[in-house]
């Protein structure tokens, strides 16, 4: 990973993702669900590797990822444990419909911490359109990201259903881990897409910006671009505030009525006041 500052380069990042899970998830699905970029290794030996390159928008940077299927059959464990070296981020991929596919990723995570330790890691329930034969229930796979501390996504290829959203997150993990973020933000210069960007997602919030009638990968880019720039505003009667500012003027809200408790003007006498010496200043 690192800045490419020559003009020939039609990218800014580059990446290397290890898609790794048993046999039969659907792992080579993803891969062909990707339109853009190459499918051939630029390896000469690549038996029981898939191979395939994209590229994304993060932040207005261009990111281009390579992406290797690792099979999931034992006889590659070998395999896996050569192409661990140098990757930046995995994606731990089970079939929803499969329990025996979700119940081994614990042995994955065992290969990772031994191959890769430390390698930024994401968990992706594949074949979302089949949730009518699903096996492994929503929160139990959110549990166990959350307790293995992964973030945790369910995709459909067949759908385009979060596909470039599982990998928009996971560069955005390791970008920020490696601190690449800090290297092209105070310098940055806005083009046209980020302020139309802006603008967009500075009025609606997240979960609404699937409902606006655009392309999915506009609308994936307007996910991509409110969660790094720290836009994520909640519309309370027709305004957006956010967060910081919600905090704040709780806080400050909270501090005025302390003091309205404590300072109250001195009340005047009751009208039928019987005492003679009850005068109104």
């Amino acid at each position: 990973m690192g800045t490419q500052g020559s003009p020939v380069k039609s990218y800014d990042y580059l990446l290397k993702f290890l898609l790794v899970g048993d046999s039969d998830v659907g792992k080579g699905e993803i891969l062909e669900s990707l339109q853009d970029g190459a499918a051939e290794s630029p390896y000469a030996y690549s038996n029981g590797i898939d191979y395939k390159t994209t590229t994304i928008l993060l932040d207005g940077r261009r990111v281009k990822l390579e992406l290797w299927d690792t099979s999931g059959q034992g006889r590659f464990c070998t395999i896996f444990r050569s192409y661990s070296r140098g990757a930046q981020g995995i994606l731990l991929v089970y079939d929803i419909t499969n329990r025996w596919s979700f119940d081994g990723i614990d042995r994955w995570i065992k290969e990772i911490d031994e191959h890769a330790p430390g390698v930024p890691r994401i968990l992706v329930g594949n074949r979302l359109h089949l949730a009518f034969k699903r096996q492994v229930p929503t929160e139990q796979a959110r549990a166990y990201a959350e307790k293995n501390c992964m973030t945790f996504f369910e995709v459909s290829p067949l759908c385009n259903f979060n596909v470039i959203e599982s990998f928009t997150e996971l560069s955005r993990i390791v970008l920020m881990r490696h601190g690449m973020e800090k290297i092209w933000r105070p310098n940055r210069v806005f083009s046209l897409q980020d302020l139309c960007c802006r603008a967009i997602v500075s009025c609606t919030p997240v979960h609404l910006i699937d409902k606006l009638p655009l392309p999915v990968t506009i609308k994936s880019h307007l996910k991509s671009f409110s969660m790094a720039n720290g836009m994520n505003a909640v519309m309370m009667h027709g305004r957006s505030y956010s967060l910081a500012s919600g905090a704040g003027g709780s806080a400050s809200k909270g501090n005025s009525l302390k003091r309205s408790k404590s300072i109250r003007p001195p009340q005047s006498p009751p009208q039928n006041c019987s005492r003679s010496n009850c005068k109104i200043s």
